[in-house]
């Protein structure tokens, strides 16, 4: 909440007003407001909860985290609901909203507010922590988020294998979902907090043997572990390796092109062969 101060005390006597002259502020007008706080943005997608138009504060209930943000706001706050700019005294309790947010001192202040009518659908990758068939309840250790990821999977929810041949050729289902299985999940946000998954890409389970092909990008001898840009679909694979492993020689450097066979164990992928070309 924005304060301005009017009045000021010295000697325990209020001092007489003090004129202002200025050519932009004319009989009637508001004086104007300072800017927007400086500083790198971020962008958090969650629920708006608690709204306080006194203190120009609510809660934000971030989906996947268990404690809400307090965020604050004012006057230069912008407010869009469905991409069309509403006034910031329309602003409700909402289950989907999209914040832009920049520090304020100590203070996560929003510089512009995005509602939606309906629920995005959200996406995570990571390892299967835990996954109950009973009660369809899955768990997974996100990549980018701090805490689990929980998730509902529903019996229609689509789960697909996708990666190479020798690994998409096999079937796929609720079998994949094994502890440490690698995991791409779509899922839509549903009011309550409860997420449910709409389609599950299983892209490796513990024991599954992979054929990679392509140029090192990184490599760290010492601690056994490089870096493969495969050009067949343009991602970066982080790929174990024990010294035994190294081709005769030792030959293998960053840039070389090499042919590695590894496998995944549930938490990384281990080279069981290096082939330098």
């Amino acid at each position: 909440m924005l304060t301005v101060s009017l009045l000021s005390a010295q000697s325990g006597q209020l001092a007489a007003p003090k004129t202002v002259v200025d050519s932009d502020v004319r009989d009637g007008d508001l004086p104007a407001l300072p800017s927007v706080p400086a500083g790198t943005t971020t962008i958090m997608g969650g629920a708006i909860r608690n709204l306080d138009p006194v203190r120009d504060q609510f809660s934000l209930d971030i989906y996947g985290q268990r404690r809400p943000m307090k965020i604050w706001f004012d006057e230069r706050t912008q407010v869009f609901r469905d991409g069309i700019k509403i006034p910031l005294r329309d602003l409700r309790t909402e289950d989907h909203a999209s914040v832009q947010t920049v520090l304020d001192g100590s203070n996560v202040f929003a510089v512009s507010i995005h509602i939606l009518s309906q629920a995005p659908d959200g996406e995570c990758q990571g390892h299967v922590l835990n996954y109950n068939p009973r009660t369809g309840e899955l768990e997974v250790s996100a990549t980018a988020s701090p805490r689990p990821v929980k998730l509902f999977v529903p019996a229609e929810a689509s789960i697909v294998r996708e990666g190479q041949i020798a690994f998409t050729s096999q079937s796929s289902g609720r079998d994949d979902l094994v502890a440490g299985a690698l995991i791409s999940a779509t899922f839509k946000p549903m009011p309550g907090g409860r997420d449910v998954a709409s389609r599950i890409t299983v892209l490796a389970v513990p024991g599954s043997y992979f054929l990679f092909a392509g140029t090192i990008s990184q490599l760290d001898l010492p601690m056994g572990v490089l870096d493969l840009v495969d050009p067949r679909d343009g991602k970066s694979y982080e790929i174990h390796f024990a010294s035994a492993r190294i081709p005769a020689g030792g030959n293998v450097h960053l840039g070389e092109s090499v042919t590695v066979k590894a496998y995944y164990d549930g938490s990384r992928y281990q080279a069981a062969e290096i082939t330098a070309h």
